[in-house]
């Protein structure tokens, strides 16, 4: 009886309480020491992951200044971090077969069959379709303060930003709309992704879900997420070579922060 009277209050208790988890801030740097003891397990299989992804964003990179689309260049970037926590799916993997005490290859790290695949797709899908309408976005912001005038180039364009007003409005506004995608595509990825990698459910709970936790435990979500902001800009500023080893850093961690929220 009394134990039914606990299940009871438990499944009465408000849905903001049962998402709580009472972590500090600094959780989030647990979270990352984890992923580095787990990048310390076989790195050679996370450095491998890392390396692909760095290939594949020099290579995108350089289609862009091939096909003279470097003007959405920055917007690319940032649209990275968005579809970031799905590319990641076999960091996940690993970090869970290391705390299951089993071992995965880097094919099984490749080639991920998640509990929920199908969904996973799904969840990739409306990640790429979000990148692809921020960087539309950042082009129409674009548009609207500088009308048809031509991109300056890269070498030009932080003067331009920031030592003319037009430029400078327009890194406020570009700004505060990126960071608006940013924050939405981070409450909804960062813990859905490894949910349906680990679980049996759909896309909108898991997507769901995430978003819950993420407003419930917004002192060290935040932390986490300055962190993961601050390393993706050590990236770029290395010319993107320090993604060898932030991203399996990331993803292991990713990991970690979604079993302490569970």
């Amino acid at each position: 009886m009394a134990t039914t009277t606990k299940a009871s209050e438990a499944f009465q208790r408000p849905l903001a309480e049962q998402r709580r988890r009472h972590l500090p801030a600094s959780a989030a740097l647990g979270w990352l020491a984890a992923g580095w003891r787990d990048l310390k397990v076989r790195p050679l299989d996370s450095l491998a992951y890392g390396l692909a992804v760095f290939l594949v964003s020099v290579v995108v990179v350089w289609s862009l200044f091939a096909l003279n689309l470097d003007y959405i260049l920055f917007p690319a970037l940032a649209g990275f971090m968005v579809v970031g926590p799905l590319v990641a799916i076999g960091l996940y993997a690993k970090s869970r077969a290391i705390a299951k005490g089993e071992r995965i290859s880097l094919a099984g790290m490749l080639f991920v069959r998640a509990n929920s695949g199908g969904q996973v797709l799904f969840t990739g899908a409306i990640l790429c379709l979000l990148m692809l309408v921020w960087m539309r976005a950042a082009v129409i912001i674009y548009a609207l303060f500088f009308g048809l005038h031509p991109f300056p180039g890269l070498d030009h364009v932080a003067t331009m930003l920031f030592t003319t007003p037009v430029g400078l409005a327009m890194l406020l506004v570009g700004t505060v709309v990126g960071g608006l995608f940013a924050a939405f595509s981070f409450a909804i990825s960062t813990f859905s992704i490894p949910m349906l990698l680990d679980q049996k459910t759909d896309a909108f709970t898991a997507m769901g879900t995430s978003i819950s936790l993420v407003w419930n435990n917004l002192p060290v979500m935040l932390a986490w997420g300055a962190i993961v902001l601050v390393l993706f800009l050590a990236c770029v500023a290395t010319g993107l070579l320090g993604l060898i080893i932030v991203f399996p850093l990331l993803g292991h961690a990713t990991w970690h922060s979604y079993e302490a929220m569970k």
